[in-house]
């Protein structure tokens, strides 16, 4: 079920599927900055990883001694989510372990993903709390796809992501399963912009640790309008579009990552993975700001 908040210049809409962000428009100009899953190209619009993000080995890992099978990006993002708060500007909404869910994943939490619209910006925030009487050993992540083009007269080509700081990165490559081969790829050199052109996605996603920067833009040389996403506390950062000239870009703050070629297949172990005490909590806030 969606549900909306809004301000003067803005109108967002959640699923309570995953939580889901399913839109940002700018009302004087109606135009939508997220893309809206047309599955010729890629049905998700901003799925929510948790408790995994990315691939992990056959689909299993080790948790408190038993083998346990779970998907890429983990089951938030096709979790029934309760709304739990409910204002004019924020939305918040609240997955508890169930038994779909301890079929899965051996522990009990409480995940709230809160939503607060200030001006022309959306704060998202994942609260993640160990209810369990042992260590909680989890992943989460951002995977918000933006529209790209945002007007019909422009191209893809047109657009462009400029980081906050120079950046000298190489991007981890995954290898067919969706696992972190070991191998690198230099994307940029002592540089801020990185074009954007459906090709830096024929190897699947970009993945960066921990970037300089703490913001970038996605930006064109055809209008003025910026998005910007700030991703303080996430030390991974996927960039991916699906390479048959999809008309988005996704943006993707992390905290963990794919796991490894060779990786042991235990939670604990896998590279990226936070872990809270007992009656403990995590808090982190990415921000969408239109500029």
């Amino acid at each position: 079920m969606l549900h909306f908040i809004q301000n003067d210049t803005f109108k967002v809409g959640v699923d309570s599927k995953g939580a889901e962000l399913n839109h940002f428009v700018k009302l004087d100009e109606q135009l939508e900055l997220i893309w809206q899953g047309d599955p010729a190209f890629w049905a998700g619009r901003a799925p929510n990883l948790f408790p995994i993000v990315g691939e992990l080995p056959n689909q299993q890992y080790e948790a408190k001694g038993q083998t346990f099978h779970m998907k890429r990006h983990g089951f938030a993002r096709q979790s029934e989510f309760e709304l739990v708060e409910e204002h004019q500007d924020k939305l918040v909404f609240e997955l508890k372990q169930n038994e779909a869910t301890l079929a899965q994943y051996p522990y009990k939490f409480s995940l709230l993903i809160a939503y607060k619209l200030t001006g022309n910006k959306l704060d998202i925030t994942y609260f993640v709390r160990n209810d369990d009487s042992e260590a909680l050993y989890f992943s989460i992540g951002g995977h918000p796809a933006f529209n790209v083009p945002l007007y019909p007269q422009e191209q893809y080509t047109d657009y462009f992501i400029e980081f906050e700081q120079e950046e000298t990165l190489s991007r981890y490559l995954l290898n067919e399963q969706g696992l972190l081969s070991g191998d690198t790829e230099r994307v940029l050199e002592q540089e801020r912009v990185l074009p954007l052109h459906h090709d830096l996605f024929r190897k699947d996603a970009l993945v960066f640790k921990n970037t300089k920067s703490q913001r970038l833009q996605l930006a064109s040389h055809t209008n003025p309008l910026r998005l910007e996403l700030t991703f303080e506390g996430f030390p991974f950062l996927g960039i991916w579009a699906k390479p048959n000239n999809a008309p988005f870009v996704c943006l993707e703050p992390w905290c963990g990552v794919a796991s490894s070629e060779g990786d042991t297949g235990k939670l604990e172990e896998k590279e990226g993975i936070e872990h809270i005490a007992p009656k403990q909590a995590f808090e982190r806030t990415f921000s969408i700001e239109v500029l």
